[in-house]
């Protein structure tokens, strides 16, 4: 009975000590966050202060990003970019993913691996060849020039719709073939209803990674004018020095649509990845 009681009160202790390191590497990864958000409300004299909040707080820095620097437009530029890549790579994803469910053996095999060797080859690589095809079609500076290129990254959700797509019962496919639909008809009547799930989580997450893209909007939108967020953001470098006050707080902004994107789906994100490593 003292082994069995022993081992009772060993339980709570160890899940209390889980939390006590979770609790604790979750400070230390919004630490930079919330510093960062607190240095946005600093007048320049007491940004590299260290104490966390300024003896002077003021929302100067709010006011110069809003009335002097293109937010609005910058924001809705991304917010086209990000909403275009997401939806071109869910609709490739979702056709890919449901033709190899029902390819053949052996092209399958072939397209799976070529799939998943793409996934090795750096973005980089590829961005000199994209450029001057997309600067031949006269895409500089374009919503185009900006969503097409980087709806070849679409490999990763090609692979991760396969897995929900296999997963799904055949008799569902089976029946509704026997009641003489289509492929298409089956697709959109039969797949794409167990696919919702998956099918926003991944797309909230594509819609996230191309929000935060900086190497290709700074290739391919070389008018400021026309540019994104994230390149956008390198104006508050000057001859003078960065504006650090100012930077951060049209960061802080400019993140806003982010978090509230991800807080409305984080659930289905999470239940979606987490049902996908399961099968």
């Amino acid at each position: 009975m003292s082994d069995l009681s022993t081992a009772r009160r060993t339980v709570p202790l160890a899940a209390a000590g889980w939390h006590l390191l979770l609790i604790a590497l979750s400070l230390v990864t919004v630490f930079p966050l919330l510093w960062a958000i607190l240095t946005s409300f600093k007048p320049a004299n007491e940004v590299f202060d260290l104490a966390p909040v300024s003896a002077h707080p003021t929302i100067a820095n709010y006011t110069d990003v809003l009335t002097r620097w293109p937010a609005g437009e910058l924001v809705g530029r991304t917010a086209v970019m990000a909403t275009g890549v997401a939806a071109g790579q869910l609709v490739i994803a979702v056709l890919a993913a449901f033709a190899l469910a029902h390819a053949r053996r052996r092209a399958r095999s072939v397209v799976l691996l070529l799939t998943t060797l793409s996934l090795a080859i750096p973005p980089q690589a590829l961005i000199v060849p994209q450029f001057l095809l997309a600067a031949r079609l006269g895409w500089l500076n374009t919503e185009a020039g900006l969503i097409v290129p980087q709806l070849g990254s679409s490999a990763l959700a090609v692979l991760v719709l396969l897995q929900h797509v296999e997963a799904l019962p055949p008799s569902l496919t089976a029946a509704a073939r026997l009641e003489g639909a289509r492929p298409h008809e089956v697709l959109w009547h039969v797949v794409l209803p167990g696919l919702r799930p998956a099918i926003a989580a991944l797309g909230v997450l594509v819609f996230i990674t191309t929000w935060n893209e900086y190497l290709w909007p700074l290739l391919i939108t070389p008018d400021s004018l026309h540019t994104t967020v994230q390149v956008g953001l390198a104006q508050f470098e000057t001859a003078e020095g960065i504006n650090y006050g100012g930077l951060l707080a049209a960061a802080t902004l400019t993140s806003l649509p982010i978090v509230v994107v991800y807080f409305a789906a984080s659930r289905r994100i999470t239940d979606a990845f987490l049902t996908s490593g399961l099968r």
